[in-house]
């Protein structure tokens, strides 16, 4: 081999190193599958994941990803060795990371790798995580804002001293954090990353335009005659799905004939109704970037059907409700449905609302159940 096509393949094979670290960094799956060979494998023991095949790396990331708050990856080359159309090598990494279940810590690892030219340039036949430092202290920093403000940092050249809680070295959340627009839509890049991990969770999950487009979708998804019950939803009033179903005679409506029973004599049978309906059909008041479903509730009543007692659940979702994470949906329930829910309580109810029980569905297990009608516009709180 000259000097020359050394050169190029060393060059090639340093491309390929950079853009795993990219593709992961920027959550784009297919293309972080694509690296691969169609027959390469994804292994780490220390996880432990092993995932061959270009479709199972592809699914395996989303389900890995699904799990981050935030994470970053900093690679640093080791070392090539050529022998003709393969090559093996060692990257080492530095990585930071925080899950969404609080899991959180630094560690340094080695990538060994095995490299294969292809017709599409050159490719990792294998790559094997070692993990060989891990430190689980509790990080001091955070992800950026949805706006772009740090958080758990001051201004430039004080980010050690200012909003931090003393003794602890850990910013203090409510003095430090972005001020969220939980009334702004989503970017359709948003939008468009949310549905993929919704689908990767399980979910069916589609992009409408507007709310009367998801008003005709949801007819069409509700069989003729079936007991569908709503929960309680301005976007379900607002887009008139609400009335479609409640107020028609194409379903049987479990809501109107709940309204007219005795709570006293017949709670029980109002239990059964509401709990295992043929079709549920709500809102939430948050869906993360990450693909998980968050539904805030006073009563509780509409949470088993959510949950999977329905043998089917349409969720109608305005883009303002798409969050960065967990985190930032709980925020998004306390700080903003909350007190608009509260409002509406009083004056429909005539008492006030509470958040007594909290749903969070971060899959869906049994394909075809849930499906989310995504918006590009906001509707509801």
């Amino acid at each position: 081999m000259n000097d020359f096509q050394e050169i190029a393949d060393r060059v090639q094979i340093e491309a390929l190193l950079g853009e795993f670290t990219d593709a992961v960094m920027m959550r784009d799956r297919a293309r972080l599958a694509a690296l691969f060979t169609t027959d390469g494998a994804l292994r780490m023991p220390n996880v432990p994941v092993e995932l061959v095949g270009r479709e199972e790396i592809r699914t395996g990331a989303e389900r890995l990803q699904s799990r981050w708050d935030f994470f970053v990856q900093n690679s640093h080359l080791g070392t090539i060795r050529l022998d003709g159309d393969t090559a093996t090598g060692r990257t080492y990494i530095q990585e930071l990371a925080r899950t969404l279940d609080g899991l959180e810590g630094v560690n340094f690892a080695i990538y060994h790798d095995t490299y294969r030219r292809t017709p599409e340039g050159w490719k990792f036949a294998e790559r094997v995580y070692e993990v060989r430092y891990v430190d689980t202290t509790p990080l001091g920093g955070s992800a950026p804002g949805p706006n772009g403000h740090l958080h758990g940092a001051g201004h430039a050249g004080h980010a050690g001293e200012v909003g931090r809680a003393p003794g602890t070295g850990r910013a203090d959340a409510s003095a430090t954090r972005a001020a969220d627009d939980f009334t702004e839509p989503a970017s359709p890049e948003r939008l468009e990353r949310t549905i993929e991990a919704l689908r990767a969770n399980g979910f069916t999950a589609e992009l409408h335009d507007d709310a009367a487009a998801a008003r005709a979708r949801v007819t069409e998804l509700i069989p003729p005659g079936a007991g569908v019950f709503t929960g309680a939803s301005e976007t379900l009033r607002l887009s008139g799905i609400d009335e479609d179903i409640n107020s028609g005679d194409r379903h049987e409506a479990t809501r109107p004939r709940v309204l007219t029973m005795d709570r006293a004599t017949e709670f029980d049978e109002i239990r059964r109704l509401v709990a295992a309906p043929d079709v549920f059909v709500a809102s939430v008041a948050a869906v993360t970037e990450t693909g998980s479903l968050v539904i805030a509730s006073g009563s509780g009543s509409q949470l088993p059907a959510c949950a999977g007692g329905a043998a089917s659940a349409i969720w109608v979702v305005g883009a303002q409700k798409v969050v960065p994470d967990l985190s930032t949906a709980l925020r998004r329930v306390e700080e903003h449905a909350l007190p608009l829910e509260n409002e509406r309580a009083q004056a429909v109810y005539g008492q006030p609302s509470a958040v007594n029980r909290l749903l969070v569905l971060n899959a869906e297990p049994q394909p075809g159940r849930g499906t989310v009608l995504l918006l590009r516009e906001a509707i509801g709180f």
